[in-house]
């Protein structure tokens, strides 16, 4: 697994294939950064699918609403909803939509992202000051690429879990 410098700005997502580390950019995005670390704490990301995964784009999930797959999970309803935290205002910045970087999922309200959030798979730079991106990927990145594919996926991967790193030591 890779070094991880500031445990209480990395997460760690468990998928079927194996750990996902995610470093978190508090310097840049500190409410998203905020808001992934406090639903990760509460357990609310926890089996959480990956609603929307497109090749060579990216893949989406966080719908801690309508896509926890142990309870509530609503496949038609999977990326519509949110937490029941307000929504976050946009901290759109100079960083790039490069693959392994974590962007805010939102609807055409450039401040209404919640829970959601995705992960490229790809350099997608025609998002560049259109989403927040308010992390990156460090190690697993081998993982991400085996998430199922689909819109939404016919037998969609999930989110086992998600600690803050700080906490999982």
């Amino acid at each position: 697994m890779a070094e991880i410098k500031d445990p209480e700005n990395t997460v760690i997502i468990a998928l079927k294939d194996g750990p996902v580390v995610i470093e978190l950019l508090p310097d840049v995005a500190p409410k998203h950064v905020e808001r992934m670390k406090e639903l990760a704490r509460a357990g609310k990301y926890d089996n959480v699918a990956f609603h929307r995964v497109i090749e060579g784009f990216m893949a989406q999930t966080g719908d801690v609403e309508h896509a926890n797959m142990e309870s509530d999970h609503n496949p038609g309803r999977a990326g519509t909803g949110g937490s029941d935290l307000p929504d976050l205002p946009a901290e759109f910045s100079r960083l790039p939509h490069d693959r392994g970087t974590l962007g805010a999922a939102r609807s055409a309200n450039p401040n209404s992202a919640n829970s959601q959030f995705f992960i490229n798979f790809s350099d997608n730079h025609f998002l560049n000051g259109q989403y927040t991106v308010y992390g990156r990927v460090i190690a697993g990145m081998e993982h991400v690429d085996k998430i199922q594919r689909g819109e939404p996926p016919a037998n969609p991967d999930r989110m086992i879990s998600v600690k803050v790193a700080a906490d999982a030591e």
